[in-house]
């Protein structure tokens, strides 16, 4: 049996070029012929193809660990490459099930010309079908890594906008809050407010939350914790915008709305502060 298994390996990695050739065209025939068109992407992802297709014959006749580790390794470089050139993890998961097929369709006929015994072909099936699968594995983490690192990308550019600090004047700066504020959020304006009350040398800074739909008495207590430390750090801080179910929440708090200094809007905050417009 070791010897019709490196036979089969033998053949298979001295026809890797052929196989990963079929590869290629039975993925094109599937994809409608939408492979990647880029001359140098081609020419990287055949040569990656034949690497793995040398992989599964090694696997026949070479100890199995060894194998193992190098199909982990260029499971990782599978999908690198996949990513690199935007393929989604559908498209390259049917490619990796190709290899499958392809490799069964060439030596099919050889095999039963050879007439193999049956428990040989199932020995051939048990160790590939393995590799398979492990790659599948790796290139679904890898995957599901760069997926999540795209979305923190995309939630801590999300959170920049969410806390913008407007300067008005010389001194002067608002923050318009727009949308929900849960204890996240209410943290991060506190972070925010902070450290650009500090860099732009602030002397007054105006917190708008007319865009805020419902203000929760943790969140509420965190906002006039905000106003507290700037008050600390030397800036006189003002809560524009409290509509009768805000203010409802803050009496609840039993919190003075003298510390707020509270204006109707961002308008008479800015009149507060001697804005004045110039009639031309």
């Amino acid at each position: 049996m070791k010897d019709e298994l490196l036979y089969i390996g033998t053949k298979i990695v001295d026809n890797h070029l052929t196989l990963a050739q079929r590869i290629e065209g039975a993925i094109n025939k599937e994809n409608n012929k939408a492979e990647i068109k880029n001359t140098a992407s081609l020419a990287e992802r055949r040569k990656h193809r034949s690497k793995l297709i040398v992989c599964f014959g090694r696997a026949l006749y070479e100890e199995g660990d060894l194998v193992s580790k190098e199909v982990e390794k260029l499971g990782r470089k599978t999908a690198e490459i996949a990513i690199q050139y935007n393929i989604s993890l559908s498209n390259i998961l049917r490619e990796i099930a190709t290899y499958r097929t392809v490799i069964w369709d060439v030596f099919t006929e050889e095999l039963e010309q050879r007439k193999f015994a049956a428990i040989t072909m199932l020995d051939v099936s048990k160790m590939i079908d393995p590799l398979l699968d492990q790659i599948c594995k790796i290139i679904g983490e890898v995957y599901e890594a760069h997926s999540n690192k795209l979305m923190k990308m995309a939630y801590t550019a999300l959170e920049e906008l969410s806390v913008p600090v407007v300067p008005v004047a010389e001194g002067i700066a608002a923050i318009p809050l727009v949308g929900a504020i849960d204890t996240h959020r209410a943290k991060l304006v506190m972070e925010v407010a902070l450290e650009e009350g500090a860099r732009m040398n602030l002397s007054h800074m105006i917190i708008d939350v007319s865009g805020v739909p419902i203000i929760d008495t943790m969140v509420a207590d965190q906002l006039f914790q905000v106003i507290r430390a700037l008050h600390l750090t030397g800036v006189k801080a003002t809560l524009t915008g409290i509509r009768p179910e805000i203010a409802q929440t803050i009496v609840n708090l039993g919190i003075n709305f003298n510390e707020l200094n509270p204006c109707v809007n961002l308008q008479e905050a800015l009149k507060n502060l001697g804005f004045r417009r110039i009639e031309s």
